[in-house]
């Protein structure tokens, strides 16, 4: 049963994930990294092959091994937080929901500076 929900969780992920990478609101990056926790709990076989196929090597691989993100990589995640964030940043500010503002503004700065300082920037192969 545990599998079974894994293996639910990770093709859910997946097909954001993949959708994510084709359009430019849906970020990939975090769906991506579900299904790679989720397939590595659900069977030795699946996680195998999610890690062979081109949307990991592409996305994830160097992350993953810590080796970083490319520039281009990190430039659309940052924007797709702001985005999502300045949505509900909005709506709250609209509803005068102040400490719900400052709390979302606070959790932006911390993203932008993991993204910034925290993650290494790769040169594009």
């Amino acid at each position: 049963m545990k599998k079974m929900i894994y293996i639910s969780i990770a093709c859910i992920s997946l097909g954001f994930g993949a959708l994510g990478a084709v359009l430019p609101l849906l970020p990939a990056f975090p769906f991506l990294l579900i299904s790679a926790w989720a397939f590595a709990r659900s069977s030795e076989k699946l996680d195998k092959w999610f890690k062979s196929t081109k949307l990991y090597k592409n996305n994830l691989e160097n992350y993953v091994q810590g080796k970083g993100m490319t520039k281009a990589c990190k430039i659309r995640v940052m924007c797709t937080i702001s985005f999502l964030m300045a949505i509900g940043f909005i709506m709250m500010g609209s509803k005068g929901i102040i400490i719900g503002c400052v709390v979302l503004f606070v959790i932006w700065i911390l993203h932008m500076l993991y993204f910034i300082f925290g993650v290494k920037t790769i040169k594009t192969e």
